[in-house]
């Protein structure tokens, strides 16, 4: 348990991040929201920290740019996942399993989007892999570019907005909540995380009942 929050404190700390700086974070949210390989990236957790680090002072842009930068990352990086499904199209269904690709991820992005509909680029942001897959899964089924570019835009502003500007708006409010970083952290992945399990399950139990039914 010690080692787990260590490992929170590190994940936590400030400096560490902006030693990357803000370019960093900008290719962290462009690969998450568009890159197969990027779903493991902290997208949420960076977006809040930059905005409370940049409610100091710490990170030295202005929230204007910062906000306005991260949803251009934001929506580029769906383009970019749009763009590898439509030239991968069906095939992706029949690629191996490897350390930065599963297939369950792709069929969960494939139920979320049957469910949700275009909605599901929306939506999907505020959830790990979800906003990793659900773009590239809209380039395979080729949903129109039009209708595409609307959720996209529509996705990324909430995305941002909604744990940048929470990140920043407590970060002025409250300058102390930095103390407490370990516990935000925790209940933002714990809160991003407990759909992902529930839909992992009703998949497996989907698939079972599929198997005893043959």
């Amino acid at each position: 348990m010690d080692n787990f929050w260590e490992y929170l404190q590190n994940l936590t700390d400030a400096q560490s991040i902006i030693s990357f700086g803000f370019c960093f974070l900008l290719i962290v949210v462009f690969a998450e929201t568009g890159l197969f390989f990027g779903f493991f990236l902290p997208g949420d957790y960076l977006l809040f920290m930059s905005g409370l680090l940049c409610s100091s002072g710490r990170l030295n842009v202005s929230i204007y740019t910062l906000v306005l930068s991260l949803i251009a990352a934001g929506i580029l990086g769906n383009y970019t996942g749009y763009w590898f499904g439509y030239r991968t199209g069906p095939k992706l269904f029949n690629k191996n399993n490897s350390l930065f690709f599963k297939q369950r991820y792709v069929k969960l992005a494939e139920e979320f989007y049957t469910k949700y509909g275009g909605m599901a680029l929306v939506l999907g942001r505020f959830f790990p892999i979800i906003r990793t897959f659900a773009p590239i899964f809209a380039g395979v089924v080729k949903v129109d570019l039009r209708k595409f570019t609307l959720y996209n835009f529509i996705g990324s502003f909430a995305w941002v907005n909604t744990f940048t500007l929470t990140g920043y708006f407590l970060g002025r409010r409250y300058p102390q909540i930095k103390d407490y970083m370990e516990y935000i952290i925790l209940g933002l992945i714990v809160i991003t995380t407990i759909p992902l399990i529930v839909a992992f399950i009703k998949q497996a139990l989907n698939k079972r009942n599929v198997k005893e039914l043959k």
